[in-house]
Order: structure tokens, then sequence, then C-alpha cells
């Protein structure tokens, strides 16, 4: 039993190893939804033409400061025409592969890099900049990408100490700072630079994976809530396609008397077999009807015992010992187990579990439930190696791989490589506390080897209502 080891193909349905292309495009999706849209790129460069464009004219016209204009202008007004060039060639809802973005966000580097260069380099206050693009391509690109601009950003503002035009200043003087302050600018923005990287793509990162990790859980209830749902659809059928074959059954019956012997054999023998056809189906029907009555019957109301059961049935032919055990807690008042309302959310979780822990044990796994009378307690261990010392405290975070199996322990379905989605145990772990319960995960002791998981639930919201 372990957390988020599973393969893509079993978090769908852990009885049912063949579901799992619909979640992999799902949570690809996800992925791809961060890239980075045209249009927000281009709104962006308007702003940064906006706001240059007023620095420039400013420091010009109402400071009156020396500075190029013309070459300050001619490199605001190639961003201008670039952002022209992109409306007009591309649609404004278009998504920028990683390359293309790139690419763009590089360019506002490089341009940024000219301004500065004509507007004295780092004694500039506009340096810090260089932030702006690397920080853009941190929450919505690769990280190879977002290293590849932190390193053309970092060149630029190396290059940019020592080798740049004078600031701009009041005409016949001259702005010349300390190399100490020039080297304090450059420690800042290198510093700068790396801190808001890392902590861009961080933040980006783990809400990406967040967003796809539960866009997969409800994948994977609305899949359950369809299966639970067959038995009445069965029954509806029954009944609508019931009242058409009695039609058919009586009218070939009818035609056969009316006819008597005047008919050929053949059409004789035709119908027939058309009326036993006809019977064969409405018996075929009225026995999905009696399932359907049946299972709603079991699906709304059924005993502790059974619940276990049904959970750990898929597994039993892999090779491994599953127990179930029943006992009350201690206290006199604990009385007969309780019936649960049938929940896929339980359903799902509690297979989710059990299949890892038959797939992580050696020889045994122990599904023991116990009650009292106001809590309900099912917990699922094995004899395995347990969960990894380092990683426990992060059980239920998506992504997170925790246990190897033991040798020759494989079973089908685990992915003990870590080289799935690594979604199993969060998903069991958000599907299970949306029912009301209590996840608690932990590794055997005294002296014994092994995981446990515990799920615990107040007894009055999984108890039917009369």
């Amino acid at each position: 039993m372990t957390d988020n080891t599973q393969p893509v193909d079993t978090i769908l349905n852990p009885a049912d190893p063949g579901q799992g292309a619909t979640l992999t495009r799902a949570v690809s999706d996800i992925f791809e939804a961060g890239r980075l849209r045209l249009q927000t790129l281009i709104l962006l460069r308007w702003l940064a033409v906006g706001g240059q464009a007023t620095a420039v004219v400013f420091t010009a016209f109402i400071m009156d400061f020396e500075l190029p204009l013309e070459w300050c202008l001619g490199a605001i007004a190639a961003s201008a025409w670039l952002n022209v060039i992109l409306t007009v060639r591309y649609p404004a809802p278009r998504r920028l592969g990683e390359r293309e973005a790139a690419a763009y966000l590089a360019y506002d580097i490089l341009q940024l890099g000219v301004l500065l260069y004509l507007t004295g380099g780092l004694e500039n206050p506009f340096a810090f900049l260089f932030l702006v693009p690397v920080t853009i391509s941190a929450t919505t690109l690769s990280l190879r990408a977002t290293i590849a601009l932190a390193a053309l950003a970092f060149a630029l503002v190396t290059f940019l100490g020592p080798y740049h035009l004078p600031l701009p200043w009041f005409a016949g003087e001259e702005v010349r700072l300390p190399p100490l302050w020039l080297l304090g600018m450059w420690v800042a923005l290198v510093l700068g630079l790396a801190f808001m990287t890392a902590y861009a793509f961080r933040v980006a990162r783990e809400g990406r994976r967040m967003s796809a990790a539960l866009s997969a859980t409800q994948l994977v209830l609305a899949r359950e809530q369809r299966l639970s749902a067959l038995d009445g659809l069965a029954a509806a059928a029954a009944h609508e396609l019931g009242t058409p074959l009695a039609t058919i059954s009586l009218v070939t019956k009818e035609l056969k008397q009316e006819a008597g012997s005047s008919l050929d054999p053949a059409l004789v023998e035709d119908l027939e077999l058309l009326h036993s056809q006809a019977e064969r189906c409405r018996d075929i029907l009225g026995n999905l009807s009696l399932r359907g009555q049946a299972g709603d019957v079991v699906h709304s109301r059924m005993s502790l015992a059974v619940l276990l059961d049904e959970a750990a049935d898929p597994f039993r032919d892999r090779g491994r010992e599953i127990a179930i055990e029943l006992s009350p807690d201690s206290e006199a008042s604990a009385g007969e187990p309780p019936d649960f309302v049938r929940q896929t959310e339980i359903m799902y979780a509690l297979r989710n579990l059990i299949e890892n822990a038959v797939a992580f044990s050696r020889t045994k796994v122990v599904v023991a439930a116990k009650w009292s009378a106001d809590t309900v307690e099912i917990s699922i261990s094995d004899d395995g190696p347990g969960f990894s010392a380092n990683v426990i405290d992060q059980l239920g975070e998506p992504y997170v791989s925790t246990r190897r199996t033991v040798p020759g322990s494989k079973s089908p379905g685990a992915d003990i490589d870590g080289g799935g989605m690594g979604l199993g145990f969060f998903i069991a772990k958000t599907l299970i506390e949306r029912t009301g319960a209590r996840l608690v995960a932990a590794n055997a002791t005294r002296g014994q080897t092994g995981a446990i998981i515990r799920l615990i639930w107040p007894r009055r919201v999984v108890e039917p209502r009369a």
C-alpha cells in the first residue's frame, strides 16, 4: 500500500486497467492550459511600450535631460510594430508553443537591454524590469526555457555594468556612480533573477499540479457515479421496451392463429421463431429490471461486511491473502456493526487503497473494521516495506511516490517505480474526505513491517437514515 504510485491506467478504475487514456488526455490538457496566450503577451508588451515611451518623452522634454532620443524611440517603435504584426497575423486566443513564447520573451529582454544601454545601463533605476519577462516565463513555461531566459538576462545585466552610454542628465553635466554601488546593483539584480525565477516557477508548478490532480479526481468520481447508475438505467430500459416487445409477441401469435394451415410452412416457422425471440427478449429485460431493483436496495444500504468484501473482491486473485476482520470497540454500547449508505467515493477509495496494499505486501493484507457508538473505523494494513520515512509527512499530496515493492511482490496494475502519474493516494484521500472521514497513514510498530491506513468516520455520517 502506498500513495500515488499507481499508473494512469489504474487510476480511473482499480479493477479495470483499461481506462487511463481519458485521464491522461485530461491532465495533459490542464498543463497545456498553463501555456502563454498570444493576447496576454501582446497586452503586456503594449503596457511596456506605453511605459517606455512615457519615460523617454518625460525625460527628454519635461526634465530636459540629454539622451539619444531617436535611438530610444526606434527601439520602442520596434516593439510596437511587432505587436501590430502579431495582432494582424494571428488570432487573439492563440496559445503559443514553448519555443515561440520563449523567443518573444527573449526579444523583450533584448529590447529592454538596448534601451538600458542607451540610457545608463545599471545606473538606470529601471534595470529591475529585467525581472518581468523571466517571471512570466517561470509561471508559464518549462524550467529549461526559464533558465535560458534567466541566463540571457544575467548576461545582459553583466554586460550593462561596464558598457553603456551615460545616464541621461542635465546638459553639460555627467553622472558617474561609484563602482561599489554598481556592483551592489549587479548583485541585487542577479539575486533577484534567481529568487524570482525559483519562487515563481515553484508556485506556478504546484498550482498546475494541484489543478490537474483535482480534475483527475472529478473524472474518477464522475465515471464511478455513471457506473453506479447502470442498474437503474437497465430497469428503465426494461420498462420502456416491455410494451413494444409484448405487442410483437401478440401480433405474431394472432397471425399464426388466424392464418391456420393456409400459410406456407416456412412462414409459420418464421412466425414461431419471431414469437419465441420476442418472448426471450422480454425475459431478459425482466431479469434486468429485477436486477436493477435489487441493485438499488444493495447500493442504497449495505452492511459493513458486504462493503469490505465487495471492495476487496477484485484483488483476491493476485497471489496475496486478504483477510477481513470485524470487531466492536471495547465499549459496551458499540452494538451491532453499522450499515453503510452506498457511496461511490467510499467504494472507489477502498478499492484503490486495498489494491496498493496488495501490490506492496509480501503475503497478506488485513482489512479490519471496528465501531463504537459514535465512530466507525476501517484500517487497511499490509506486511510490506511500509512508507518511506522521508516522505510520510507528504502523504496526500499529488504526484508523491513513497515506496518500492519487496522483491517479487509486484502485482498487476502497480507501478512500483513511481513511473505513473502519482495520483492514486491523492484521489482516494480526496474522495474519502468528501464523505466526512479522516484519513491517517502510518507505518507498523512493535517490530513489525508494513503500512497502515486508517479511515475514521462519525457513525452518523455513514449510516442510512431511517
